[in-house]
């Protein structure tokens, strides 16, 4: 009988202080000391699980996030450049009162309608949507039958649990993903069921 796979989608630790109140995605940002400790937490609750591998974002706060987990768990780390966060453009590094004082209609738009919102010379969620899928479909086939990790962000974690539930994109922030929050999917073929969300 064919044994399921089981996918851990794990958002980075709380990054540091500087972030607060700023957009950033495809800023690259450190973990905080409790971001570090958030991580260190996580390790010990998957040092039961027989991880063959960590999937990493290459953004600083996910590499330091797996680089915690490999220590415990003593998997390899493999970057993956497509569960990058999206990439905010113009956006990024500003605070978001900034933010809606010089872009008023795409501000209002974002926070309307955030999954129909093109970030000027950044992304839209469609975009980073379609790169993400096509990554963890490509590691669903790899690592089937096997235990693997995502240490990604927010955005990716949200967009792979909505596939997975059938949610349509307007309804992707109903997903909460707190820092260091852990997700499991477990695929039976390549059917996927959703066993645990932001714990």
């Amino acid at each position: 009988m064919e044994r399921n796979t089981r996918v851990w989608l794990i958002r980075h630790g709380q990054p540091c202080p500087e972030t607060r109140g700023r957009c950033y995605g495809h800023l690259d940002v450190e973990l905080s000391a409790d971001g570090r400790e958030q991580m260190r937490a996580v390790a010990d609750k998957l040092s039961d699980e027989s991880v063959l591998a960590i999937y990493s974002s290459p953004r600083r706060r996910a590499l330091e996030s797996s680089e915690i987990l490999q220590e415990r768990l003593g998997c390899p780390i493999r970057t993956e450049d497509r569960f990058r966060e999206i990439d905010f453009g113009d956006f990024e590094g500003k605070l978001y009162d900034d933010i809606a004082r010089e872009y008023p209609e795409i501000y209002r738009q974002w926070m309307e309608h955030p999954t129909e919102t093109k970030f000027p010379n950044g992304e839209s969620f469609v975009q980073m949507q379609a790169r993400v899928i096509e990554a963890a479909h490509e590691l669903y086939v790899r690592h089937r039958g096997e235990t693997i990790a995502i240490i990604s962000h927010g955005g990716v974690n949200r967009t792979l649990l909505a596939a997975a539930l059938g949610l349509s994109n307007p309804n992707i922030f109903r997903i909460a993903q707190r820092f260091a929050a852990m997700n499991l999917l477990v695929l039976m073929g390549d059917y996927p069921s959703v066993e645990l969300v932001n714990a």
